[in-house]
């Protein structure tokens, strides 16, 4: 059915809440597939996490951007047709500031859990944001189909995190369907496996979020009200606002103002395009009303937080409170010697434009440029928040060079603070020693300690942040690959003991040239490599971790002279061990203080800050 057919008077706003990989993103899938929003021939009918549009997000399996999205459903029970808009949000911890600027947006949530898992860190933080907002929630247990599904023990989990988020008595009382999100199924009641291998739908979910969630709709009579929760860019109508249409009626054409939470006012402007969503696309529509979440175009200054409104009324709405960055890292132009062989974007004032353009819409950056250098300090959630930022510079053609990332200290009544985390830990139980020992190195409180009998702990830790950095590509290695690791931020508390970081010293390239064999027989023979034969190096670059605490000068550029057929022949028999190839965030926890990250589009370079070897011995004898 198309938007006109929509009844509009019944119109419902869902969030979709969870930790991350618990299911949300292809539960969406099904609803768009189930309410026939795609034709039968469309290529959409046979993807999955279909929202998940962004390279990034599709690489690595989670949802980074929040997105909105809707449905038109018809109800056999009451014989109407409703608009259900589905806001969609990302699940990692780190991107806890998209949720934070949508969940404003809905009238509703459905909590989405894992059967196996159970609740996890981000599960907790949606959840209170939800409360907070005071938004009706009910919950989706999904994967009930899983071999470890603990479905008694998953609920009396839900049930405690509800204690333990509100005092108000109706929230306990909350729905619960459970859900195969792989197969698009739902039922009322905990299915026996006779109906799970019956055809069913989602027709559970939709009746039970027509029933349980108020309507969106408000006073459309009222003088129009939006808040902008997020910002588009369009290469034909320039920005587009989208926001959740608080009350009264906007027509195309209609003049509206834009004022901020103070009431200071930038501008009038008139409406030249509206939109609504239905499926993946925007749809031209020449009137909106109260409780539909719109897009407008036709705006100049625009920022999230602001309210659009008539310009008789210059009410402003309540912006979402952000949580504050914990870490931060300095992002500049790339100084290595191999700057500008490929990038399209090498200046300063070319990144900074690139960061500004980032922190209109990313709420959770706090981005300034630093007195002394042309670099910039980037502030964010957590290492994959700025991660995430890097990489997609990276593929945009910027080159750029990043410092170790740093905790963010605070002063609260005179005395010095620091972030904390909850880190939640899932692991084999033959490696319950090993992480134990890790966290307890790293003054880690244990909170919690429960064996699920089927051979595999959860340990759950609170942390310092400055402490934890670099904890999970350690126990990744010494658990096989085998840990499961969350954090959520507990916020600010005194300074705690501190962790000294043990990581050895590196192998430095001498010289500048391409690496050869011989070379990297003797370097290998000291540490462990980071580069194969033939790739270009230069001096004061890290070529590689030394198997010793200090810092080691290294020639991998090295070519053996040949003085007879038998000495030039000698080489092809050297077995060369297969070079370490570090992810971005991995080589973000590698770094020290004297070194820095080389990000240019086609791979990353390890470096020393000062790459001649006096000026690092000169730095050195400073430090002392």
């Amino acid at each position: 059915m198309t938007e006109n057919t929509v009844n509009i008077s019944d119109i419902r706003n869902v969030a979709i809440i969870a930790h991350v990989d618990h299911g949300k993103t292809t539960m969406v899938d099904w609803m768009l597939k189930q309410t026939h929003t795609f034709r039968e021939n469309q290529a959409e009918m046979s993807q999955t996490t279909i929202l998940d549009s962004n390279d990034l997000e599709r690489e690595k399996g989670i949802t980074i951007l929040a997105k909105n999205t809707s449905v038109d459903y018809f109800s056999r029970k009451s014989g109407q047709n409703y608009k259900i808009n589905i806001i969609d949000t990302p699940g990692h911890a780190d991107f806890a500031g998209e949720v934070e600027r949508v969940l404003g947006m809905a009238d509703g949530a459905v909590l989405l859990v894992d059967a196996a898992e159970g609740p996890l860190p981000q599960t907790k933080f949606v959840l209170k944001k939800a409360i907070s907002l005071g938004l009706r929630v009910m919950v989706l247990i999904n994967k009930i189909d899983k071999p470890h599904a603990d479905i008694a023990g998953t609920i009396n989990q839900i049930e405690d995190l509800f204690l333990n988020n509100t005092d108000d008595p109706s929230y306990l009382d909350f729905p619960i369907i459970y859900s195969i999100g792989l197969q698009g199924k739902a039922w009322d009641h905990l299915p026996t496996p006779e109906e799970i291998a019956q055809p069913t739908d989602l027709t559970i979910l939709f009746e039970k979020i027509l029933e349980f969630f108020p309507s969106a709709r408000g006073n459309d009579e009222a003088p129009f009200q939006m808040l902008i929760s997020t910002l588009e860019a369009d290469s034909y109508l320039g920005k587009l606002c989208n926001g959740r249409v608080k009350r009264g009626q906007l027509h195309l054409g209609d003049r509206v103002t834009v004022i901020d939470q103070n009431n200071a006012n930038y501008g009038s402007y008139r409406v030249e395009k509206l939109f609504t969503s239905h499926g993946l696309n925007r749809v031209p529509v020449e009137k909106v009303w109260s409780g539909d979440i719109v897009s407008i175009a036709g705006i100049k200054e625009l920022t999230i937080g602001q309210t659009v409104c008539d310009p008789d009324h210059l009410e402003p709405l309540a912006s979402p409170e952000i949580t504050e960055p914990t870490l931060k890292i300095t992002i500049g132009p790339n100084t290595s010697p191999f700057a500008g062989r490929e990038g399209k974007f090498l200046t300063s004032r070319q990144i900074h434009e690139r960061l500004m353009k980032e922190k209109e819409t990313n709420l959770g950056l706090r981005i300034s440029q630093q007195v002394d250098s042309f670099g910039f300090e980037v502030a964010g959630r957590g290492e994959l928040h700025l991660a995430v930022l890097i990489e997609t510079m990276r593929r945009e053609g910027y080159e750029i060079e990043v410092s170790k990332p740093q905790v963010i200290y605070k002063q609260i009544d005179g005395q010095q603070h620091e972030p904390y985390a909850e880190v939640t830990v899932d692991i084999p139980n033959e490696f319950v020693g090993t992480v134990n020992a890790e966290f307890s190195r790293r003054r880690a409180v244990l909170t919690d300690h429960r064996d699920n009998g089927k051979g595999e702990t959860r340990l759950v830790f609170e942390i310092s942040e400055a402490n934890l950095l670099g904890t999970r590509t350690v126990l990744m290695t010494d658990t096989r690959g085998t840990i499961q690791m969350n954090s959520i931020s507990l916020g600010y508390r005194p300074m705690g003991g501190t962790y000294q970081q043990l990581r050895n010293g590196v192998l430095i390239s001498a010289d500048t040239g391409k690496s050869a064999t011989y070379g990297l027989d003797n370097a290998q023979q000291r540490g462990t490599l980071f580069v194969g034969v033939g790739e270009d190096v230069y001096e004061g670059m890290v070529v590689g971790l030394n198997s010793r605490d200090q810092d080691m000068e290294v020639s991998v550029t090295k070519v053996k002279k040949s003085t007879n057929v038998r000495s030039a022949t000698k080489d092809m028999g050297v077995q060369l061990t297969p070079p370490v190839r570090y992810s971005l965030e991995q080589c973000l926890d590698f770094l020290e203080d004297d070194e820095l990250l080389e990000v240019v589009p086609s791979t990353l370079r390890l470096r020393k800050k000062w790459l001649k070897k006096p000026e690092r011995e000169k730095m050195k004898k400073r430090a002392i």
